[in-house]
């Protein structure tokens, strides 16, 4: 019996790019659309561009698709051949420190396969990403984590608001920092299932309230909310995100490339911005509510 094959379509793109040439290929008949950057477990083939990686039911599909983006959007084949490549990405991902507050208290998140005992002042999250965005390991998320070690101090007892929660990580490190609760929502109702699982594995499902409530009818007012989803995306819904943000709360806002800094700052008038920090071609932005 021949082993199977899964066809796959590389474009190399601007990060501007993606959005658009992404939805260029569903249209062309992809199943799903990765994207790979200098961030991400698996590298942009193209250094300061995004690799995104479409894939397909059969060749025949995926020559149509190359054939319809034509010499503008150069794109090229690939075919991955067995199942073998279904785990071997786990290769490189290890434990790693992924937040550490300045009292030395620090959070690891380690996946299943890998055993890691907690060391002095050390909490080590278990965390399987599977089918959601969030390993831990890209940088809009790390500089989220960071953020929140940052302020720790701000956590101690309250409830947290995650806002694009992918697989729970961001939600978890709060919890890991201090916070007694974490609200968590997501449009794809995958990703609440990865979260549900992953605060399971944890010992935290009582802590976790995941859902797929839109964001406008969501009720919470937090004194921390974070946002890792997109520009494109936190821009239009600024006057939402606001709305749950508690006077003098905290806002962190991540998946924000350098150059969109200011263009997301501008949509939020009514917060201070107390720091932006940079990691590789993106920037968080911590925002602080003013008060009435």
């Amino acid at each position: 019996m021949s082993e199977p094959r899964y066809p796959y379509v590389h474009v190399d793109v601007a990060p501007e790019a993606v959005d658009e040439t992404s939805a260029l290929l569903f249209e062309l008949g992809a199943e799903g659309v990765e994207e790979r950057d200098d961030g991400t477990l698996a590298k942009s083939a193209a250094s300061g561009k995004v690799t995104l990686v479409a894939a397909f039911a059969t060749r025949a599909e995926a020559d149509d698709a190359i054939a319809a983006l034509g010499p503008e959007l150069p794109a090229r084949y690939e075919e991955i051949v067995g199942d073998a490549w279904r785990d071997a990405w786990k290769e490189h991902y290890r434990p790693f420190t992924i937040a550490r507050a300045a009292d030395g208290r620090a959070v690891v998140v380690r996946p299943p396969w890998e055993p890691r005992e907690p060391k002095e002042g050390e909490r080590v999250l278990e965390l399987e990403p599977g089918r959601a965005f969030g390993t831990g390991l890209h940088e809009t998320t790390r500089l989220v984590a960071q953020a929140l070690a940052d302020h720790a101090g701000e956590l101690d007892g309250v409830t947290l608001l995650d806002v694009g929660c992918g697989s729970g990580v961001l939600a978890l490190v709060a919890l890991s920092l201090g916070a007694a609760r974490a609200v968590a929502v997501d449009v794809d109702p995958e990703s609440i299932d990865v979260t549900r699982e992953n605060a399971a594995r944890n010992a935290m499902s009582d802590l976790v309230d995941a859902s797929t409530t839109p964001i406008e009818a969501a009720e919470l007012v937090s004194p921390v909310v974070v946002a890792n989803i997109e520009a494109r995306v936190l821009i239009p819904m600024a006057a939402e995100l606001a709305r749950h943000v508690a006077s003098g709360g905290l806002l962190l806002l991540s998946g924000v490339l350098v150059p969109q800094r200011d263009e997301v700052r501008a949509a939020y008038p009514g917060f201070e911005l107390l720091a932006a920090p940079e990691m590789g071609e993106w920037t968080l932005l911590a925002l602080r509510k003013r008060g009435p």
